[in-house]
């Protein structure tokens, strides 16, 4: 195993372990699983992800393709806006949801929020400049 899958495997096991709650680098923060299928495997893959919740619509979540500030999009990006769909475990609920890529300016305002609760994705941003914009998907309850 990987050491990235491995540190998943384990935050995973911490999530379900502790009704959607970790420790680590994730301590305090939301966090959310994200399920979905690989678009050219069709193997299923859950991500651990920190999210940023709707201040008006409870099940509506953001998530944050940052992949820690690398210059690529993560695997999951690519495979959630293929099929538009997939699920998530959050806190002690398992439900499915759609997925809506954010378009500028609406993803901007999200990210900001983001950035001003949990300055490291500032720092994301800031990493990614002139290589690329972090997507930020619109998870909602289907």
């Amino acid at each position: 195993m990987t050491e990235a899958l491995d540190w998943n495997a384990k935050t995973i096991a911490e999530f379900r372990a502790n009704e959607g709650r970790v420790g680590g680098v994730f301590e305090g923060a939301p966090i959310t699983l994200l399920h979905h299928r690989g678009r050219k495997s069709g193997r299923q893959y859950v991500s651990p992800v920190m999210y940023l919740p709707n201040d008006t619509e409870p099940d509506i979540i953001y998530v944050f393709a940052t992949r820690g500030g690398a210059p690529v999009h993560p695997d999951w990006y690519y495979n959630l806006t293929a099929t538009g769909d997939g699920s998530i475990e959050r806190g002690t609920e398992a439900y499915q949801v759609t997925v809506r890529e954010l378009p500028r300016p609406e993803r901007d305002l999200v990210y900001a929020e983001q950035a001003r609760r949990h300055p490291g994705f500032a720092e994301y941003e800031r990493q990614t400049a002139g290589v690329r914009t972090i997507p930020v998907l619109e998870l909602s309850r289907t």
